[in-house]
């Protein structure tokens, strides 16, 4: 049975499930169930308290992202923004206002993410518009600058290096949060390994590592710079630095170096944190692959593959075909054989 659920702020929200079984007029499903509701709720003095829950419930989403694929969270997401909306409108004061929709951003953010992760890149943009659009109107800048790091991320799996220089440049430049251009700053070095600049991606990779410093320092608990919210950016991913770090090295071609970056950071990330474990993993097996490490490379495609199917991350697809194709230069290699094998397994999309 089809659901389908209109939400608007200034219409109400409409929910209509289809009966597909029933006679009917060809062409027309009948409705089995019509439900009109109305979007803004009236939470008067506990408008507070139902914030203080919404924020609970991204910190729990950002948790299930890491252990579910976007079909799953993304649904959470958007219903959960589209609440925040409708308390905006109903709040009495304007600082639950400004709160409610400075958290839907939050929201968008992250759905703009799951729609990365989903594969799809021109969703991913449009969310992150509406995460500026909701951003500006309460007047955060800082959270609109971050989402330039958010477009430097897609430009660099696209691998269009000139573009995620760019972007991270204007966070950089548009930011006065020293986590924000920290993180900026990584995704700068990112572009121009990319490109094959080693000079400035060792600068951006100094300054990232100066700013992100800084930051520990100023913001102790990794939040953002407009007060008690969640932390922009990785929160699962442990020794970022030297996963950003590492990765430049690989695209730079200096994958000894590389290697020597990422081994050990794998068992730093929590088990829960499976999408962060597979996409670290991944990157680290490639890395080893290229070195000539085939035996560890080899290793460590298992645990990749057997998560890649869960958490459902074209990102981490895509790490996966770069690793394919490069054990595929050793057809002769019983363990690279199999490696190849489980990843071509691991990316087999059944058709519908």
């Amino acid at each position: 049975m089809p659901w389908a659920l209109r939400m608007s702020v200034d219409h109400g929200n409409h929910f209509l499930a289809y009966d597909d079984q029933a006679p009917g007029t060809p062409g027309v499903t009948p409705a089995a169930m019509s439900w009109n509701m109305p979007s803004s709720p009236n939470l008067g003095s506990e408008t507070s308290s139902a914030l203080t829950h919404f924020s609970s419930l991204f910190g729990e989403c950002r948790n299930l992202g890491q252990s579910f694929g976007p079909v799953v969270i993304t649904q959470i997401l958007i219903a959960s923004m589209n609440a925040l909306r409708g308390i905006a409108r109903s709040a009495r004061g304007g600082a639950d206002r400004d709160a409610a929709l400075r958290l839907a951003a939050r929201y968008a953010e992250y759905t703009g993410w799951m729609s990365q992760e989903a594969g799809n890149d021109q969703a991913s943009l449009w969310w992150t518009d509406r995460a500026v659009a909701l951003a500006v109107t309460v007047g955060d800048s800082e959270f609109a600058a971050y989402t330039f790091v958010r477009r430097a991320d897609v430009a660099l799996y696209r691998m269009d290096g000139r573009s995620t220089v760019e972007y991270a440049r204007l966070a950089e430049e548009q930011s006065t949060s020293t986590r924000i251009q920290g993180l900026a700053a990584q995704r700068r070095a990112q572009g121009h390994a990319l490109l094959g600049q080693d000079a400035e991606c060792f600068r951006s990779l100094d300054r990232a590592a100066e700013l992100m410093a800084r930051a520990a320092h100023e913001e102790p608990g990794a939040r953002s710079a407009t007060g008690s919210e969640p932390v922009i950016g990785s929160m699962h991913l442990a020794g970022l630095a030297d996963f950003v770090t590492g990765w430049c090295l690989h695209d730079l071609g200096r994958t000894d170096e590389a290697v020597g970056r990422l081994s050990g950071g794998l068992d730093k990330i929590p088990v829960r944190a499976r999408r962060a474990r597979a996409r670290y993993a991944a990157r680290l097996a490639l890395a080893l692959a290229e070195a000539g490490d085939l035996k560890s490379a080899c290793s460590i495609v298992e645990a990749v593959t057997a998560s890649v199917s869960v958490v459902d991350s074209a990102t981490i697809r895509s790490d996966l075909q770069r690793l394919g194709r490069t054990l595929n230069r050793w057809p002769k290699d019983a363990d690279a054989r199999l490696a190849t094998a489980r990843i071509a397994e691991a990316l087999h999309v059944p058709q519908l």
